[in-house]
């Protein structure tokens, strides 16, 4: 796979970094990348991988830009307000480059669809806030073998964790909070979107490119209000719904 002198220009800093390269490139090139909401995680992820050169950028998000959004979703403007995101979205990143295959996808993503939908992908970013959504999403990744980046962020704290196989994320939460928070309900800082947006948009590029060591099996949580991040491990649930009884399922075939 080959560059022209315009991406190669476009590219220029990647390409003199020894963990990325030409190789490196080539593979952000060559991947498939399913954002699964294009709200406040969503959108500032979209911006850098677009920018990155990921081959082809797939967008799922059945809501319309609301003025709400506009606090901290910095990929849309008052002229958008009432339009579907993803159109808006793939509009936007079209213009920032045109080498990356946009995909808008004006649906939301549940267990009736979420199997077909990331089958076409190499790698799944979630920035949902919404549990059916993220449960339905990792159900998929984990069949499919696909590779999840998860995000949420609410108030001044945001969160960001890798999940490739065994500990998924039903490992992390197993059941549905009966007390749930969204963004609506409890408020959240603006810039914090684009602070775990972007780390979600790294571990992307990082897993792409086989970078350094991802948040693969672990956690990391920001807290902006004290200035502070700590990662921490995630246990594999043996009891675990989605991952053991694949793991299992694995296990008898390989015998």
């Amino acid at each position: 796979m080959s560059f022209s002198p315009d991406e190669v220009e476009r590219y220029a800093r990647h390409l003199v970094l020894r963990e990325v390269g030409g190789p490196g490139q080539q593979r952000l090139k060559a991947a498939s990348v399913l954002i699964v909401g294009a709200g406040g995680l969503g959108a500032p992820a979209a911006l850098y991988l677009a920018a990155a050169g990921v081959g082809r950028l797939g967008l799922a998000d059945a809501d319309a830009v609301s003025l709400s959004n506009l606090q901290r979703q910095i990929l849309y403007g008052e002229s958008d307000v009432d339009k579907p995101k993803v159109m808006v979205a793939a509009a936007r990143l079209g213009q920032i480059n045109g080498n990356v295959v946009l995909e808008p996808i004006e649906a939301m993503v549940g267990a009736a669809n979420a199997m077909s939908l990331i089958g076409g992908y190499d790698l799944v970013l979630d920035g949902t806030d919404d549990f059916s959504t993220r449960f339905a999403v990792n159900a998929a990744c984990v069949a499919l073998g696909k590779t999840l980046v998860s995000g949420a962020i609410g108030r001044w704290t945001g969160q960001v964790g890798v999940f490739a196989g065994r500990p998924c994320y039903r490992c992390l939460v197993p059941e549905m909070p009966p007390d749930a928070e969204t963004c609506a309900a409890v408020g959240v800082i603006g810039a914090l979107a684009g602070v775990i947006g972007a780390i979600m948009a790294l571990e992307a590029v990082k897993v792409i490119v086989g970078a350094g060591e991802t948040l693969s099996g672990r956690l990391m949580i920001y807290d902006a209000l004290a200035g502070e991040t700590r990662t921490v491990r995630i246990g594999a649930d043996p009891a675990c719904e989605v991952c053991a009884l694949t793991s299992a399922s694995e296990g008898s075939q390989g015998k």
